[in-house]
């Protein structure tokens, strides 16, 4: 058996920099993301590109851009399925204490402070706020030294004064892992995406992760706060997201093509997963699109 490799990502932001920021302005095609964390928080800006957010316990798709903030050690996917001809990913990775540790203590960093804390959980900023902080995150690679501190920081204020995002894993669950978790529930979701089409019985699964079936099932609902079969359901209506969003298939299809063999079933679960039906969630798609 491949002795599987750790997923802790270590991040270096390289000689006289306390921040990292990178811009990837085409898809690569041999990147393959990856389910892993760091110690350092991460912005990321897509100003035009498509994939899927993967964050803590929360799956959804994106469509043209997005700019997130994910706090440390919280796991999480790479995001961009493919960019525009003319799109561009921006990302900033940096240590909370970037500036000391008691920098953001101070009363005039209060709402920065407080944002953080809500990062953990993952922090999906609106239209309104990628529009105005977009364009400045993207400028941050041109910067160097104090001028690209003073315009994060900038960029940080913006942000924690805005009431345009919401909080991706809003259930109170703060997904924080050590190294050893990321690497077993990293090889769990990997077996996850490549065979939620079919039924996963627990011991196929918990064999996996290489525990009992009582072992495993204690273990995932205390590292994603959810049963494995809850995981896997929100996984498939996710994927039927997807497919009502890009295909013509009919409804029915996309149910069995998701892995429901019971189209009452996904109906019932995906209305409870995305508050709507598919039938609407499908017309919605086309209006926005």
């Amino acid at each position: 058996m491949v002795k599987k490799k750790p997923t802790l990502e270590k991040i270096d932001p390289g000689f006289g920099s306390s921040i990292l920021v990178k811009r990837h302005m085409e898809f690569l095609g041999s990147y393959k993301p990856f389910w892993h964390f760091h110690p350092e928080m991460e912005l990321v800006y897509i100003d035009k590109g498509q994939g899927k957010r993967h964050i803590g316990n929360h799956l959804s798709y994106f469509n043209n851009s997005q700019l997130l903030l994910i706090g440390a050690n919280l796991p999480h996917n790479g995001f961009t399925d493919r960019l525009t001809t003319t799109g561009s990913e921006t990302l900033i990775q940096f240590k909370e204490d970037f500036l000391g540790i008691n920098f953001f203590d101070i009363p005039e960093m209060k709402r920065i402070k407080e944002m953080f804390e809500r990062s953990k959980k993952g922090i999906l900023f609106g239209a309104e706020t990628k529009e105005k902080v977009g364009p400045e995150i993207q400028k941050l690679p041109e910067k160097q030294g104090f001028e690209k501190i003073v315009s994060f920081l900038e960029i940080l204020h913006a942000l924690s004064n805005t009431e345009d995002y919401k909080v991706l894993n809003a259930d109170g669950y703060a997904f924080e892992t050590e190294q050893q978790d990321s690497a077993k529930i990293d090889a769990i979701y990997k077996y996850i995406n490549q065979n939620f089409k079919e039924h996963i019985p627990l011991d196929e699964i918990a064999d996996v992760a290489t525990m009992t079936v009582p072992a495993f099932c204690r273990y995932f609902k205390k590292v994603t706060g959810k049963t494995f079969t809850k995981l896997v359901n929100e996984y498939r209506v996710v994927h039927a997201t997807k497919l009502l969003s890009e295909s013509q298939m009919s409804i029915t299809d996309i149910a069995f093509e998701c892995g429901f063999n019971n189209f009452s079933h996904f109906n019932k679960l995906f209305k409870e997963i995305t508050g709507k039906s598919a039938s609407k969630y499908r017309s919605e798609m086309k209006k926005i699109l």
